[in-house]
């Protein structure tokens, strides 16, 4: 089994640590890391508040914001369906 992110081998992952270790030192790797945590958190909560607001902006206009829900759900029932006959099938990557 070939394990990759971003079609980024294990090997691949290995070098680059290895890099930024060399580079920035082992000291400052936690540091960096809290700050890219606390930098994809604000991205996170600000994409968040903007959904909320347009949410709330869409329903104070009397928009239905539920169809995303109803395509979830035939998107699901397709999926169902197809594995229904689909059976036992399985399939290899």
């Amino acid at each position: 089994m070939n394990t990759t992110f971003l079609f980024i081998g294990a090997p691949e992952i290995m070098v680059i640590l290895l890099i930024v270790v060399m580079v920035f030192g082992a000291d400052k790797i936690p540091e960096i890391a809290r700050g890219l945590g606390k930098g994809i958190r604000q991205v996170k909560d600000a994409t968040n508040e903007i959904k909320r607001d347009i949410n709330e902006s869409a329903k104070s206009q009397g928009l239905d914001t539920d169809f995303t829900k109803d395509i979830k759900k035939s998107i699901s029932d397709v999926k169902d369906n197809i594995d229904d006959l689909t059976g036992p099938i399985k399939r290899n990557r």
